[in-house]
């Protein structure tokens, strides 16, 4: 009984001999070429944490569903977290990426061009519009237009005038007719027509040689009646408007465009137009005059557009949509607009890496228009960027970014070397 009891000892200590030799030489192997556990964990990468699809912020270490109800997302890791190329990159799984809705598209060099979209309103194209003055003063006996707004063609009777003036010089030139004298003849004549007499008043005049005492003022062009001031009996004076004709072939649009909008716009610029009144149809016309001054209140700069009206659709105080197509005259690197995330200080892009991958750079902006926003620095030519769901993708970056910046700074040389001078430093004082 009490020999059995040393056999048992001994072969105990031969057993943890052997298993201790065993256990060695397997770590060693194991530091030469790598475990099986760590090349498994290599090879099926597992998520940092889960968050939520519509709230970066809430985080778990497990799956489960967010506040909202929906699946959490899990994120990975890039596996060389520990290089400073790699900060702020995240791996997400297809499926997920499928789920979330996320598009890319390239970064390319485009012509510069903005859609300068604003307000105006339909006028008479004032190249056309002819102002009706009297150059004498007398009575208006009788008006042929009524409104305002009435069509008239030309060579149609407007108005007819008693004027003591315009009694005196046909006087005159009955007077010149009955003499035979060519001389006063010729100077009568010029007379009435610098009256603004028509010529078929001043041939009737010759013919009949008897004095009317009204004297109608034929209209000088086709149109409609615009700016009506005056009615039957009113006593007008040179000077007075009695009423524009304007014609409606082509019409004006007067807009504004912002101060800093000003300098994009140039005469023969393209624009297009729409009207509430008529849905669905679009005019084409073009930018035919820029203001030189902006208004000191609204710091706005008036523009002046020309459009084709033949079927006079377009009618003078229209409230329309326009926009005029400017072009900023050279190319550049540009993405879509809704790929840029803006947060006040640094402007950012998210670029697909590839195989899941993402991670959130910074850019510096330069052109913006309305469908895409100009790339200075920050990204290259053909960089995949990201569309759609990159506000998740910058927030999982940004995170990421700064926690392996934490680390790397914590196991940097240098680092550990400041360390260990100031633990040093500390010895010596003691």
């Amino acid at each position: 009984m009490n020999k059995s009891i040393p056999a048992t000892i001994l072969a105990l200590v031969i057993t943890a001999t052997v298993a201790h030799y065993v256990t060695k030489s397997t770590l060693t192997v194991s530091e030469v070429n790598g475990s099986g556990a760590d090349v498994q964990r290599a090879e099926d990468k597992q998520p940092l944490y889960w968050v939520a699809p519509m709230d970066s912020g809430f985080r778990r270490d497990a799956p489960g569903k967010s506040p909202m109800g929906m699946d959490l997302v899990p994120v990975y890791e890039q596996d060389d977290e520990g290089s400073p190329s790699g900060y702020g990159t995240v791996s997400i799984s297809p499926d997920v990426v499928n789920n979330l809705g996320v598009r890319t598209t390239l970064a390319l060099l485009r012509p510069l061009q903005t859609e300068i979209t604003t307000v105006g309103y339909v006028k008479y194209d004032e190249d056309q519009l002819v102002h009706i003055h009297p150059r004498v003063e007398g009575w208006i006996e009788k008006l042929h237009v009524k409104a305002a707004g009435d069509p008239i063609k030309k060579g149609e009777p407007l108005y007819s005038l008693y004027s003591p003036q315009l009694v005196n010089a046909q006087e005159e030139l009955v007077l010149a007719f009955n003499r035979n004298n060519e001389r006063l003849l010729k100077a009568a004549e010029d007379r009435l027509k610098a009256l603004q007499v028509d010529d078929t008043v001043i041939g009737q005049l010759k013919r009949d040689r008897k004095v009317h005492q009204t004297v109608t003022f034929y209209a000088p062009q086709s149109g409609v009646v615009d700016n009506l001031n005056v009615r039957e009996g009113f006593f007008v004076k040179p000077g007075t408007t009695l009423m524009s004709v304007g014609t409606l072939k082509d019409v004006w649009v007067e807009a504004e465009v912002f101060e800093r909008q000003a300098a994009l716009v140039a005469v023969d610029l393209p624009v297009t137009m729409n009207l509430d009144y008529l849905p669905g149809k679009t005019w084409q016309g073009t930018v035919d005059y820029v203001y030189p001054t902006l208004d000191p209140k609204t710091r706005t700069a008036r523009v002046r557009l020309r459009f084709s009206n033949p079927e006079s659709l377009l009618k003078p105080n229209m409230f329309a949509q326009v926009t005029i197509h400017a072009e900023v005259g050279r190319r550049g690197l540009t993405v879509p607009n809704e790929a840029v995330i803006r947060t006040g200080k640094q402007d950012r892009v998210v670029l697909a890496l590839g195989e899941g991958r993402y991670r959130s750079v910074d850019v510096a902006l330069g052109h913006l228009g309305n469908s895409y926003t100009e790339i200075t620095e920050g990204i290259e030519e053909g960089s995949r960027v990201v569309v759609s769901a990159q506000f998740l993708l910058d927030s999982e970056s940004s995170k990421n970014a700064d926690f392996k910046r934490m680390n790397h700074s914590e196991e940097s040389p240098e680092s550990g070397a400041v360390m260990s001078e100031h633990h040093q430093h500390t010895a010596e004082m003691q």
